[in-house]
């Protein structure tokens, strides 16, 4: 239960990839590895979270990917099948948390996003998710050459919000985030799902 002593927070911070929009390379890979065992060790082992950390820093995938295509020259194609389909690794937006985001806009809460992604891929999917017009300001790795937990990306949200860290919270699915969120101040939130996200943000006062 929320301490009567502690604010709420005035503005909420969303991850996008698994938060807000519903991000999954499976989504394109099940279609293109049949075999079960096959499909995990390829997404266990290359493309993972190491390439896409890569990308995540980049203005440009197709370049990005280059060096992860030379360590893995058999699977170069299936890498390269990722940018050039990332498309079909997002199926829109996770229902209960653009209703959410949809709620607090009425509400008048300020919403801002925070996401690692490589920069070419977010401007190219952006405008399949509409609820993001709702954000004022989304800070995209891709752009400014920063990734999460770098405190300076979270530096820069507040900065362009125009928040102070006690002020905010932020959601994201990522623990290591969640943790670097934390040390730079900010309240936040380990997403596992939709259910617990809304309730923990009620918790701390948020008409969610």
């Amino acid at each position: 239960m929320r301490s009567v002593s502690a604010a709420p927070p005035s503005v909420v911070v969303f991850d996008l990839g698994g938060v807000i929009a519903d991000w999954n390379p499976r989504y394109l890979f099940s279609s293109i590895i049949a075999e079960t065992r096959e499909l995990d060790w390829f997404l266990d082992n290359v493309c993972n979270q190491k390439f896409f950390l890569a990308l995540d820093l980049a203005k440009d995938s197709h370049e990005a990917a280059k060096p992860h295509m030379a360590l893995f020259p058999d699977h170069a194609h299936h890498l390269k099948t990722y940018v050039e389909r990332f498309a079909e690794t997002v199926r829109g937006e996770i229902a209960p948390m653009g209703d959410l985001m949809r709620r607090l806009h009425r509400a008048g809460v300020p919403m801002h996003g925070l996401t690692n992604w490589a920069a070419d891929t977010f401007a190219a999917t952006r405008a399949r998710l509409p609820v993001l017009d709702l954000m004022g300001h989304i800070t995209v790795s891709g752009e400014e050459g920063i990734i999460k937990p770098d405190p300076r990306i979270f530096a820069l949200v507040c900065r362009r919000g125009g928040f102070t860290p006690e002020h905010g919270v932020f959601v994201d699915d990522s623990l290591k985030n969640v943790e670097g969120a934390r040390a730079f101040g900010l309240r936040a939130i380990h997403h596992r799902t939709p259910d617990e996200t809304i309730a923990q943000l009620r918790e701390m006062g948020l008409p969610a």
